[in-house]
């Protein structure tokens, strides 16, 4: 019994858990829960950092987006919902010195034709063609010249058409789905043609122009100043552009029109020039086919009151863009419409030239008003003879009828004397040379030659035959028509030589004067008032003498003094026995004819160069007499049955014919 009993006692023993065990297995246990609490721990800590992150990250984006960005995508939100289109403001008017209208604006109406419906209705193209009056393959067209464009966008079927098309188009719009009118402002010209190369004409503006400074409130499809100016006063007359806003639909179609913003007007020009007396040059240049320029100037202010050059622009082929036909034939025409001859034409200014030399040879003191050279035709020097323009010679001939009847031997021996130097440095006192610095562009400097000049030009020294040549205003001399009248207009007067002026005033688009211009002195001739006074009397009887070459410049009872001249544009011995209306027309001389008037107290210088007329007399002075009868028509009406007298003692009497050299 006791062995079962121990034996029982011993398996109890063996099977009854220790406390040390128990320890053991409880602290790994719990080591084991420990890690595992640690781990969840992380992980609930990663994951919280992950979705505060998250939210972190949500809600900054949400910030950026709403405060930061806010304005941004609301207005691009905008965008897609309501699209405003650019409208053209109206070009600031041009008026002249008289305040008439010489440029304004007019409606254009356009027909647009909606692409919403993405297919083209052929029984639409057919109505919208018949009222248009137009084939229908034309509008087809149109159509395909934009297909690429988004579908929003609308295709132009036509442009500026007249009323009575308008009003079909309106009373059959609910048989014309998806088609309206747009209008568009676009230039009037209430003179026609008259002063086109001075008003200039409109373009679509192209990528270059778009990458200059200023124009950085265009874009592709505006209209902007090509030429005059048009161009050259571009900043006051563009305006700015208004906006039309409108509801669209998620493809881009217009649902409905919202308010817009109206837009401002450009600001006025008004001009000095007369649009009468530019009328009086231009239609006598037109009538006798003329290719040339005119230019007058008030001579105590250097306001241009006149800036003709022949032929004309066609100022309408430019409206909506030229065609490639019409652009080719004016680069081929002879008489070069698109170069403006007041001041990009440079010619030898013949004998207007000697108004200088005379000036230089009384202010050197080579000549006096008694100083007398006999004229016998010609000159010799050296072994080469310079012949005067009228064969026989003048003969005896002192300064003032030297002058009056344009004896090129007199102005020979005079330059010879003066020299080339000194005659350009008087010519330089007159603004020849120099550019004007006229509103017109690409203005030419002409040329008046020196002996430094020659050097560095040829390396050539200068000859003394070829000073000869420049006394009489041929060889290197050249100018411009701008140039001479501005000579002239300081002879006149005095000596003073004013920078010529095109615009008077800007007025803003409720009529304020933003800007003013004021006459603009250049340079003074000092210590010459006599021997001015003297040359202006030789050119009162240059044209009302017995002998003067500018007799066809005679007014009745108005004094006009004025000086002719006949360029040489070649010399050719196989045309000297021709009859001048047989030599070729690229040939002929250059006609020249400069004048003031009154001669006793002067208000008008005009100047008049017609390239080819052949002489100055006959070819230009009567031109010069247009624009004057023009300028004094009111004081014309009221003739004097009094004699006219040039110099005291000396009674006019009917001129007999005279060339002019």
């Amino acid at each position: 019994m006791k062995n079962i009993r121990n034996r029982r006692l011993t398996r109890e023993k063996k099977t009854r858990p220790q406390v040390g065990d128990e320890d053991i297995r409880l602290t790994k246990i719990t080591a084991r829960d420990d890690a595992e609490l640690d781990f969840l721990k992380k992980r609930s800590l990663l994951f919280s950092v992950v979705i505060i992150t998250f939210f972190a990250i949500l809600v900054s984006r949400l910030w950026f987006l709403q405060i930061q960005q806010g304005e941004l995508y609301s207005s691009k939100a905008d965008n897609n919902r309501v699209r405003f289109v650019d409208v053209a403001p109206p070009r600031g008017n041009i008026f002249d010195s008289m305040g008439r209208e010489v440029v304004t604006n007019r409606p254009s109406f356009n027909v647009l034709m909606s692409r919403e419906q993405g297919r083209i209705d052929d029984a639409l193209l057919k109505n919208v063609a018949s009222i248009l009056e137009v084939d229908v393959t034309v509008l087809l067209d149109r159509i395909r010249e934009v297909t690429d464009a988004p579908r929003h966008i609308p295709v132009r079927l036509a442009e500026d058409l007249d009323w009575e098309k308008v009003a079909l188009i309106e009373n059959n719009r609910l048989e014309l789905p998806g088609i309206r009118i747009e209008v568009v402002p676009l230039r009037k010209y209430h003179y026609g043609n008259h002063a086109s190369h001075l008003i200039g004409y409109l373009g679509e503006i192209n990528e270059e122009e778009l990458k200059r400074e200023g124009f950085e409130r265009y874009r592709g499809g505006d209209l902007v100043g090509k030429m005059g100016l048009e161009k050259l006063r571009e900043p006051h007359l563009h305006g700015d552009k208004g906006r039309e806003y409108m509801e669209v639909n998620a493809l881009g179609f217009e649902q409905k029109y919202l308010k817009g913003i109206e837009p401002l007007p450009g600001a006025d020009l008004q001009l000095t020039i007369d649009m009468e007396l530019q009328q009086a040059a231009e239609d006598i240049l037109a009538r006798e086919e003329k290719a040339g320029a005119v230019v007058a100037v008030k001579v105590n202010s250097g306001r241009v009151l006149v800036a003709a050059s022949a032929p004309q622009l066609k100022l309408d082929e430019f409206v909506g863009g030229i065609s490639t036909k019409a652009w080719k034939e004016m680069l081929e025409n002879p008489r070069h419409p698109l170069i403006n001859k007041v001041v990009q034409g440079q010619y030898p200014p013949a004998s207007t030239y000697k108004i200088v030399t005379a000036l230089a040879g009384l202010g050197e003191k080579v000549v006096d008003p008694e100083t007398v050279i006999f004229c016998p035709g010609h000159y010799r020097l050296g072994n080469r003879t310079y012949r005067c323009w009228k064969r026989g010679g003048h003969g005896a001939v002192d300064f003032k009828r030297a002058l009056a009847e344009s004896c090129d031997v007199y102005f020979y021996q005079v330059g010879k004397l003066v020299g080339v130097d000194r005659l350009a440095e008087y010519a330089a006192h007159f603004g020849l040379g120099r550019r004007t610095g006229v509103d017109m562009e690409h203005e030419k400097s002409g040329l008046i030659p020196t002996a430094d000049w020659k050097k560095r030009r040829y390396n050539i020294p200068w000859q003394e035959g070829e000073t000869l040549s420049v006394a009489i205003g041929q060889g290197f001399d050249l100018a411009t028509p701008m140039q001479i009248c501005m000579m002239t207009s300081a002879l006149a007067n005095g000596g003073t030589l004013y920078k010529p002026g095109i615009i008077e005033k800007v007025r803003d688009p409720d009529g304020r004067v933003i800007e003013r211009f004021e006459p603009m002195v250049v340079d003074r001739l000092t210590g010459q008032g006599q021997n001015l006074k003297l040359i202006r009397s030789s050119l009162v009887e240059a044209v009302n003498g017995r002998h003067g070459t500018g007799k066809p410049a005679r007014l009745d009872n108005i004094t006009v003094a004025g000086k002719t001249g006949t360029a040489q544009v070649v010399r050719l011995k196989q045309y000297q026995h021709l009859k001048e209306e047989d030599i070729p027309y690229k040939f002929r001389d250059h006609a020249w004819f400069t004048c003031f008037a009154p001669a006793e107290n002067p208000e008008i210088a005009v100047t008049v160069l017609i390239e080819h007329g052949l002489h100055g007399s006959s070819g230009a002075a009567p031109i010069a007499r247009a624009v004057l009868e023009a300028y004094f028509k009111d004081r014309l009406e009221q003739k004097q049955d009094v004699a006219f007298v040039v110099v005291p003692g000396n009674v006019l009497v009917q001129p007999e014919t005279a060339q002019d050299g």
